[in-house]
């Protein structure tokens, strides 16, 4: 098989495992499982989604909606733009990431991208001949270096990836920094607000003023729809119409659509949602923030990095003593940027977290 270089080259994307992995290993029953490694919603779906994906069941025979206007509409209301600058993509935000690259990378362009951020980013882009440029996240300040993303600028630059809330380090990027980037170059800057909800901040403003911002988001975290794969874009009008040269035009599911629309109009979900999510994410805060031997990060996101260097633990040992008592954390070992002593905590309900609480306790003892 003649496979291409840039394949052949690529280091493999490592998912964080599922409870039924973990399961069949470990000995375990899976409803007894505590997921707090994927960043998802541990309170389900809106109410609202089953009865509507149950309706249309019996319409999944004919093809999806193709222009996804009534979804379009939503989102515009949702994050306050016009419809005509909306793109929405099935498998999450992974295939506006691929759309990003088929529009903007020629085999040899350079994309920049901070560490340790998102990788799947790299893993999508390199492909199409695409070459990482590195820029940093000053672990000791818990910040971006800005700098060393403006130093990285260079004429083969075509897209600068800048996540906030940052994946895994749940670090926020000020807007003056954002501004700094977008002003000191004409490529495009990816701004991931896959977790922006969280925060309650948004660089949505932004778009009328800059035409190579480009926001990111997904509908796997607070909207609680990881299983469905649904993300979306927001740019102005010229660039979203490039883009859906590209796009796919059936990518997005007829029970995707659906259960991305009811979700949108279900208001008191999402804020009860988000409400749910900070007070999780505080909680585990405050309770690791009590075990000494640990460097806990603060986050605006809904999760939580966690440097354990000091407890005797690799990551990949303690993550498996936790597997072995059925909780699931994400060793972050495969993160460019960090090494073998970091992990990164998920919310989860309450009744979870006291648990997970628990038995750190007890191992790191």
């Amino acid at each position: 098989m003649k496979i291409r270089k840039a394949v052949k080259e690529l280091d493999p994307y490592v998912p964080g495992r599922s409870q039924d992995e973990i399961a069949e290993e470990f000995h375990l029953k899976k409803e007894d499982i505590i997921k707090l490694g994927s960043n998802e919603n541990p309170w389900g779906p809106s109410k609202k989604v089953a009865a509507a994906i149950q309706k249309e069941l019996n319409a999944i025979n004919r093809y999806p909606e193709s222009d996804l206007f009534e979804l379009k509409k939503e989102i515009a209301n949702y994050s306050c733009v016009a419809t005509d600058e909306i793109i929405v993509g099935g498998d999450g935000a992974d295939e506006i990431i691929d759309i990003l690259a088929k529009v903007f990378i020629e085999p040899g362009d350079e994309f920049i991208v901070p560490l340790p951020s998102y990788m799947y980013y790299e893993f999508l882009f390199k492909p199409y001949g695409a070459v990482p440029v590195y820029g940093k996240w000053d672990l000791d300040e818990n910040k971006l270096d800005i700098d060393s993303v403006l130093d990285a600028i260079t004429e083969k630059t075509k897209v600068i990836f800048l996540c906030s809330p940052n994946n895994p380090t749940g670090t926020l990027i000020p807007q003056e920094d954002i501004i700094k980037v977008l002003e000191a170059t004409d490529t495009v800057v990816v701004v991931d607000e896959a977790y922006f909800e969280y925060s309650k901040v948004n660089n949505v403003n932004l778009i009328n003023s800059y035409p190579n911002v480009f926001i990111m988001r997904t509908m796997s975290k607070v909207l609680g729809l990881a299983g469905m794969r649904i993300g979306y874009g927001l740019a102005n009008a010229e660039m979203i119409e490039y883009m859906h040269r590209i796009k796919p035009v059936f990518s997005l599911t007829k029970l995707s659509y659906v259960a991305a629309l009811n979700t949108l109009k279900d208001k008191n979900y999402i804020n009860e949602s988000i409400e749910k999510g900070i007070e999780s994410r505080e909680f585990l805060f405050n309770e690791l923030s009590k075990i000494k031997s640990l460097n806990v990060f603060k986050s605006h996101s809904n999760y939580i990095l966690v440097g354990i260097e000091k407890t005797g633990f690799k990551a990949s040992k303690l993550s498996k003593e936790l597997l072995k008592k059925g909780i699931i954390v994400r060793d972050c070992t495969s993160f460019k940027g960090l090494d073998e002593y970091w992990i990164r905590v998920s919310i989860g309900t309450m009744e979870e977290n006291k648990k997970f609480i628990s038995i750190i306790n007890t191992i790191l003892k």
